[in-house]
């Protein structure tokens, strides 16, 4: 890409995480000004050295924040915005046309909405050709019973859309559980009890087990122009989540896979950056869809770091229609989260009765040495540490120790 201080600027909303953060660093050692948008004057994102202004968004997905938006605009200049959080991108595919001065590089409303929704998802993947868990979606009292004479347990729940049933959980004082597993029908039945309150219950998911694996693409006028994967090393919670570790994986591995992820992204109509997550089980090479995740998603450093330019993609294609210079994509890079590791070693070490998944083989040994080892690999990255550019580390310290 052309290092010319003729480039536009690129606004990131959302930059108090290692995925904000990320991609002001890799648009910025590109040369291209990026304006930072925090809600939080403490976000990591705003110590960062490659950021040519940063500022703060006081009233986000609100009209006000509009307007503060469109102000940045006028003050910065003509220019581009990626965003993280669902949230934001929803918020701003509603309002893509008030934002003056600033282009929203966003999906389209629709296929956005199917990402959203995991029994669209979970709908058009098998129209594809993708191996999906068994699920059930109950609508009342009665499919509930009835799932519970019919489905094949052990079985975990999850949200079909966490957001928009978030209102109505947190109006009736229950709590946003993201993940929860059942092993009997009595099991369900008692946590199904739960939700009578608000007359919606989580979609019921097969339990698969394995790793995650995450095939990540950059989808353009219906073609593949960059893809990239991992699998995970450490989750949290341990049972299944987030990355904390993860290793890049050599796109010569899950080719066939890799095709059907495109196929369903495309069935979707979608146009940008998306993660297909699947479970992945190396015993019996099964991987079956989990989810897509319709923005940049919480491992994105480790793409980064292999050069991945996802960020650059949505900037030069979805912005400017002009494809960048990338370099050679390197696929022999660990990346992890410090933090979160600590977190997930004290739960396996002095916490394991809190693991909710209990087939999960809990093996202390094996997790210390490899957390120890890992500070003496050369291939590892971090999340948030780099030597290049040191103040969002050390702002996160500082975030953690409440100084």
């Amino acid at each position: 890409m052309n290092d010319t201080p003729s480039l536009p600027p690129c606004y990131v909303l959302g930059i108090e995480t290692q995925i904000g953060l990320s991609l002001v660093r890799e648009l910025g050692e590109a040369g291209i000004p990026v304006i930072g948008v925090a809600t939080d004057a403490n976000a990591i994102g705003l110590q960062s050295r490659y950021l040519a202004h940063g500022d703060i968004l006081r009233h986000p997905r609100t009209d006000e924040g509009l307007a503060e938006l469109r102000a940045f605009g006028e003050r910065y200049g003509p220019g581009y915005l990626l965003t993280v959080s669902e949230a934001n991108t929803a918020w701003l595919i509603d309002n893509r046309d008030r934002l003056g001065a600033i282009t929203p590089l966003l999906p389209s409303k629709a296929a956005f909405a199917v990402v959203l929704d995991k029994a669209q998802t979970l709908a058009a993947a098998q129209e594809v050709g993708i191996d999906v868990p068994a699920s059930a979606s109950p609508a009342n009292w009665e499919e509930v019973e009835q799932t519970a004479r019919r489905f094949r347990f052990p079985a975990v729940l999850k949200w079909s859309d966490p957001n928009a049933v978030a209102p109505a959980l947190q109006a009736s004082g229950i709590e946003l559980v993201k993940a929860e597993y059942v092993y009997t029908a009595d099991e369900f039945l008692r946590v199904a009890e739960r939700y009578r309150p608000v007359g919606e219950w989580p979609l019921v998911q097969e339990y698969c087990s394995g790793v995650g694996l995450g095939q990540f693409f950059f989808m353009h006028r219906g073609k593949a122009v960059r893809r990239f994967q991992h699998l995970r090393v450490a989750e949290w919670p341990p049972e299944g989540g987030f990355s904390s570790v993860c290793d890049a994986v050599p796109l010569d591995r899950f080719v066939e896979l890799q095709e059907k992820s495109i196929r369903l992204l495309q069935h979707i109509g979608w146009d940008g950056v998306a993660m297909v997550e699947y479970r992945y089980d190396p015993a019996s090479g099964r991987a079956v869809l989990m989810e897509v995740n319709g923005r940049f998603w919480g491992s994105f450093p480790l793409a980064m770091y292999c050069g991945a330019g996802f960020g650059l993609l949505a900037y030069g294609l979805q912005g400017r229609d002009r494809m960048p210079d990338l370099p050679p994509l390197r696929e022999n890079l660990r990346c992890r989260m410090v933090v979160t590791e600590v977190k997930r070693l004290k739960r396996i070490l002095l916490e394991p009765g809190q693991i909710r998944d209990r087939t999960f083989q809990v093996r202390p040994l094996r997790e210390v040495l490899r957390f120890v080892g890992d500070f003496l690999r050369p291939s590892v990255r971090y999340y948030v540490w780099s030597l290049k550019d040191i103040k969002p580390f050390i702002r996160d310290v500082r975030n953690m120790l409440g100084v």
